[in-house]
């Protein structure tokens, strides 16, 4: 019985002391405060301040789109779409996506159906579009053609790729409306690099008939750029 009671006193014992250690708080020497070291911004955040709600989920469900759509052109036009290659292929973005200012060569492919009659697979003749420098932020514009996307490109975390926020000029429309001024006209999605001298971008759920837009650049010789 004795030997219980010491027992029980030892433990009494060791739980005070454990307790006081977890109590314990060290002490600052006089005069000096804590701090708390606060990390830079990430870089979407920053785009984030920009887009709209809505684009901030179509650029989310970006991976979603991909799927979706290649498996809808895949269905009727597997040949197409292999064809194509690396433009089409999802994860084949490479590091360094900014392109250089300068005219482009561009052709738009759509991929998936928005609506039940419309089609899986649609390419569009070629046409020329510009990237320049504006604000500090590379731009690009279509420059050629009654329906021309033009918008800015923004740093993401993620380094294979830019952020695009962007409006449509329609028809004889000098200047394309401001990102946000028309939602309707909204426009926005990822620039990646996917080899030498080669960029698309990917406009995934756009306000239009398909649900995975893609528009390859290639660098155009300043002879043939539009006048």
């Amino acid at each position: 019985m004795a030997r219980l009671g010491i027992l029980i006193l030892a433990s009494v014992a060791l739980a005070a002391a454990l307790s006081g250690c977890e109590t314990a708080k060290p002490k600052l020497p006089p005069g000096a405060r804590p701090t708390v070291e606060v990390g830079p911004p990430l870089k979407s955040e920053t785009w984030k301040a920009v887009a709209t709600a809505e684009d901030q989920d179509r650029i989310a469900r970006l991976g979603l789109a991909w799927q979706q759509a290649l498996a809808d052109a895949q269905k009727s036009n597997a040949a197409d779409v292999r064809r194509e290659g690396k433009l089409l292929l999802p994860k084949s973005a490479l590091p360094r996506p900014a392109p250089t200012p300068g005219s482009y060569n561009c052709r738009l492919i759509k991929l998936g159906k928005a609506a039940a009659a419309g089609k899986a697979f649609e390419t569009f003749k070629p046409f020329f579009c510009y990237v320049e420098v504006e604000d500090d932020l590379l731009t690009i514009v279509k420059q050629t053609g009654s329906q021309r996307p033009a918008g800015r490109l923004w740093e993401d975390d993620d380094p294979t790729r830019l952020v695009f926020l962007g409006s449509l000029a329609l028809g004889n429309e000098d200047q394309p409306l401001a990102y946000g001024d028309d939602p309707k006209r909204n426009m926005a999605g990822v620039l990646e690099r996917i080899g030498p001298f080669r960029w698309r971008l990917v406009i995934p759920w756009p306000q239009s008939t398909s649900k995975l837009d893609v528009f390859e650049l290639t660098p155009v010789d300043f002879t043939q750029q539009p006048q």
